[in-house]
């Protein structure tokens, strides 16, 4: 009888994103991978593909009818494994492998940072904490990705057989690394950039979360003291037009680069000098991560997620409390300091490399898969 896996998430573009060289793994293990999110993308290393209708929000009527059509796959597939991601793909999933998990199946979710933590706001911990909370009694391996979150349900004592810290979903330090400066000139200048003209980077998705207007503010503090300096913001949201709205009326549009959403930020980090971010809440963000990886100090505001990849002056800056001109006033410093942006860009590519490359994260997840699977062929690491 052939070993089978489930993937489930809020939307497909989570395990193009994150997840394809764990789905690999199995394969290779001669596993049956599934997937089930909303979305028609056609993902590699995948043998079904449900498009189920979950939506984000959890008042959405339809998250009723992903619950049923889940609870459907899940009960005639015999899955081994389960693996959830995402608040909603967690939620839904776990409610639905409930009847699974008493025949056998055994149940994983990564928290890819708990909506409650230090900071949240109150309704956060009056809505998801008691939900998380009680779904973990249905859950084999609860997956945590930073220190907050991990000690969290650990000092709540939350119901998982067992609970886990892994560093992130892995980055490709082949694909995501530096380049010499000889070749970072050339490919600014491939962009349409002088040579000499400083770029600030941040990619995410334009949202309230992702707080990209506070760059912007900070962007309008350094027009007269840096003038060749460009903040270049990756990414689509809700948000995009209102940040647009802001550059213009601070008169900084000329400074601010919206790229759009990117698949190949990989080719234009190396350009970039320093990323930039400043979320309110972040788990373990793959952007900065990918930025360390390619030898980009970073600065940003202090969270959880910023506070695990984001060691004071030695890989980059930690700003506290949003103070926007302390933190146009850090950026200004790293301008003028080439050798010190040099050293902490090579301390952050290193961090990447010995624990947040997807080799190390591999390591982890299979040691954790590990656990579940049956036969002595399945120990070995591809």
């Amino acid at each position: 009888m052939v070993n089978k896996i489930l993937y489930c998430a809020t939307v497909d573009y989570h395990f193009k994103a994150f997840h394809l060289p764990y789905m690999k793994w199995f394969k290779e293990l001669g596993w049956e991978v599934d997937v089930a999110a909303a979305g028609e993308i056609d993902l590699p290393y995948t043998d079904r593909k449900y498009n189920i209708p979950i939506k984000r929000s959890p008042y959405d009527k339809s998250n009723i009818d992903a619950y049923r059509i889940l609870k459907e796959i899940i009960d005639k597939n015999d899955y081994n494994i389960i693996h959830c991601h995402t608040p909603l793909g967690g939620v839904l999933t776990r409610l639905a492998a409930r009847q699974a998990r008493k025949k056998g199946t055994k149940v994983m979710y990564t928290a890819h940072g708990f909506h409650f933590c230090k900071g949240a706001p109150l309704l956060n911990w009056f809505v998801y904490y008691p939900i998380e909370r009680y779904l973990s009694r249905y859950t084999d391996s609860l997956i945590t990705i930073n220190d907050e979150d991990f000690n969290l349900a650990i000092k709540h004592r939350f119901k998982a057989k067992n609970i886990e810290h892994v560093f992130g979903v892995g980055i490709d330090t082949e694909k995501f690394k530096p380049i010499d400066q000889q070749k970072k000139i050339t490919l600014k200048q491939s962009f349409g950039y002088k040579s000499d003209d400083f770029l600030l980077f941040n990619a995410g998705e334009f949202n309230k979360n992702k707080n990209q207007q506070f760059l912007i503010h900070a962007i309008k503090r350094l027009e007269n003291k840096y003038v060749n300096i460009k903040l270049l913001l990756a990414g689509e949201g809700e948000t995009l037009e209102k940040c647009r709205k802001l550059a213009t009326r601070l008169g900084v549009s000329h400074m601010v680069d919206f790229l759009g959403f990117r698949n190949n930020i990989e080719d234009i980090l190396p350009a970039c000098d320093l990323a930039v971010a400043s979320s309110f809440r972040e788990g373990l963000p793959v952007n900065i991560m990918e930025a360390m990886s390619c030898g980009l100090p970073i600065i940003a505001v202090e969270n959880r997620g910023h506070r695990d990849l984001v060691s004071h002056y030695k890989n980059g800056l930690i700003i506290k409390n949003w103070n926007v001109d302390k933190f146009a006033e850090q950026v200004r410093l790293l301008a003028y300091k080439n050798e010190f942006r040099t050293q902490l860009g090579e301390n952050g590519r290193k961090m990447i490399v010995e624990k947040f490359s997807t080799k190390k994260v591999l390591m982890e997840l299979s040691r954790i898969y590990r656990t579940y699977m049956e036969g002595e062929q399945m120990w070995a690491v591809h």
